[in-house]
């Protein structure tokens, strides 16, 4: 009993949020793609948070729990720790609130994402680059708030910040009255997933609730599974809008009491989610906002003849990225593959290889000298870029047939991380 009379007061927090931000936060589209309702033989809605004027949903939870504080508390300011959409989202709404705010990110955090926390903010806010990582940004802005009597924001575990995410939920019934199968909605630290599930508890209760994670992050799905919040030693980083170390207390017990499943999603299939997305529908996404859609393929059989909506949570990619998720699509795919060949040390060698082992539209995309072993032979890293995937077995085939001693670098995870990183 006390654990729905504390849901049913979240549910009714989300309606509050729902008035304190109807004029500042934009009603995004929900809006059907045809492409893939052709594919997936279904109907597929778009939840566009990439649209917000921040180009997340992160605007409403910062926005909800800001504008909540009391006279003393506004005055005092506030303190947040982020390297991407919170970050934005507090800076807009100080902005707006006219508050002072401090926040603090990591000095590995790229430029354009400093540059657009400042915009957003103008004169209300003051970033500080501090530590290499989000967890020593976290503790400089926790110890600041302590010390100097200032309200921390968090990104994700606060009542406030969930009802304000929960709004998307709100939104998407309002949109589209005929029944909803199934809502994939990404997580990382769950306050938009518990937000979200929980409108749709009360309000579309035969819906299914499907949380979303990259298959190097599975905070909640661990957590779930081990029945306790658990923290993980190491995350792949890449997904970085939703990949956390360790979910909220409060948004753990949400999502394993609402949630269906969570499906976890491959770093590389993101990737190849991206450049579609850009390819064919001229989006712009970043890794977090195209897990979601990613994820279609693995319920494919489910979701048949159903209605889905995919929350696509964020537009801030950086365009420095666009090499290293063309790279990771093709690792995924088996289009892109690594070898250590010991190439022989005499004229022509380079020459036999390109006309004896590739095919006519395989390509060289990387070659570098590692080292000379003898005088006969030296090692020789080569990167191949193919066009079908089946076309790597005849490659190695033709390298065994011509004396081309090789390592295959994609199945050695070490040695690929020193060589190629």
């Amino acid at each position: 009993m006390a654990k729905k009379q504390i849901l049913m007061s979240l549910f009714n927090e989300v309606l509050n949020a729902k008035k304190h931000l109807e004029d500042v936060v934009a009603a995004t589209p929900l809006t059907q793609n045809l492409n893939l309702s052709d594919e997936f033989k279904s109907t597929i809605l778009l939840k566009r948070e990439d649209l917000q004027i921040v180009r997340s949903y992160k605007i409403r939870g910062a926005y909800n729990k800001i504008s909540s504080l009391n006279e003393k508390e506004k005055v005092n300011g506030i303190v947040c720790a982020s390297a991407g959409n919170h970050a934005q989202g507090v800076a807009y709404s100080c902005n707006l609130l006219h508050i002072k705010g401090k926040i603090y990110m990591p000095k590995t955090t790229p430029k354009q994402k400093v540059k657009q926390v400042q915009l957003f903010g103008k004169s209300f806010v003051e970033i500080v680059l501090t530590g290499d990582t989000f967890d020593d940004a976290y503790a400089s802005a926790t110890a600041d708030a302590i010390k100097n009597h200032k309200t921390f924001i968090h990104p994700f575990d606060d009542e406030k910040v969930i009802a304000g995410q929960g709004t998307v939920g709100l939104e998407i019934l309002e949109s589209y009255t005929k029944p909803i199968d199934y809502v994939f909605v990404p997580i990382g630290g769950g306050g938009l997933a518990s937000g979200l599930s929980e409108v749709f508890k009360h309000l579309s209760p035969n819906t299914k609730i499907i949380g979303v994670e990259p298959k190097g992050a599975p905070s909640m799905k661990t957590s779930i599974e081990e029945n306790k919040n658990t923290p993980l030693n190491t995350i792949d980083k890449f997904v970085d809008g939703a990949a956390v170390k360790q979910v909220g207390d409060k948004t753990f017990e949400i999502c394993r009491y609402n949630l269906e499943d969570i499906i976890l999603v491959p770093e590389g299939k993101v990737c190849t989610t991206i450049l579609r997305l850009y390819n064919e529908e001229a989006m712009v996404v970043e890794p977090a906002g195209a897990l979601t859609i990613a994820a279609l393929d693995f319920y494919k059989d489910k979701i048949k003849g159903k209605t889905v909506v995919c929350v696509v949570s964020g537009s801030n990619n950086d365009i420095e990225r666009t090499a290293e998720i063309k790279e990771r699509s093709l690792l995924y795919e088996g289009l892109m593959h690594y070898f250590m060949i010991q190439f022989p040390q005499r004229p022509g060698a380079l020459k036999e290889f390109v006309n004896n082992i590739l095919g006519p539209d395989d390509d060289i995309t990387y070659f570098q000298f590692a080292k000379k072993n003898s005088r006969e032979k030296g090692s020789v890293v080569v990167g191949l870029e193919l066009k079908k995937k089946k076309d790597i077995l005849p490659i190695k085939m033709k390298m065994t047939q011509y004396g081309f001693e090789f390592q295959y670098l994609n199945d050695n995870h070490d040695l690929f991380t020193q060589l190629i990183g």
